[in-house]
């Protein structure tokens, strides 16, 4: 369908995206997402806030991890996060790292897991 076929409702971007973790998971969370990849931590509204979990901004996009009771990590499913310096975040992860073998023309990349087992995509144009 063409986009100027639609009445309204036109997705403009991405908000924010989730990622999943145990609970007691946030100061691991604040260790790994704010501390090793250097995101900022931003404050969660009140009501959302009795839930559990910690908020991240990355540039103009949000990273949310949320509590799962149940958790189980995603291991295929992941957020990709667009890096200026890969080689220096790879060095600042350190052992987690490893690069892709698959390769998309004018794209360096790498994946890794957050302390909960989730698979990242970092990536590089």
């Amino acid at each position: 369908m063409r986009r100027d076929a639609y009445d309204g409702g036109v997705i403009v971007g991405l908000d924010h995206v989730q990622v999943a973790a145990p609970p007691g998971g946030e100061d691991e969370a604040r260790r790994f997402y704010g501390g090793t990849l250097g995101l900022e931590e931003i404050a969660k509204p009140p009501l959302l806030a009795a839930r559990g979990g910690v908020w991240f901004r990355a540039g103009a996009h949000e990273l949310h991890v949320g509590v799962e009771q149940e958790f189980a990590p995603a291991r295929k499913a992941h957020p990709a996060f667009a890096v200026a310096d890969l080689e220096a975040l790879a060095a600042r992860i350190g052992d987690v790292a490893w690069p892709d073998p698959a390769e998309i023309p004018g794209v360096r990349r790498f994946h890794c897991h957050d302390p909960f087992g989730n698979r990242l995509e970092f990536v590089e144009a």
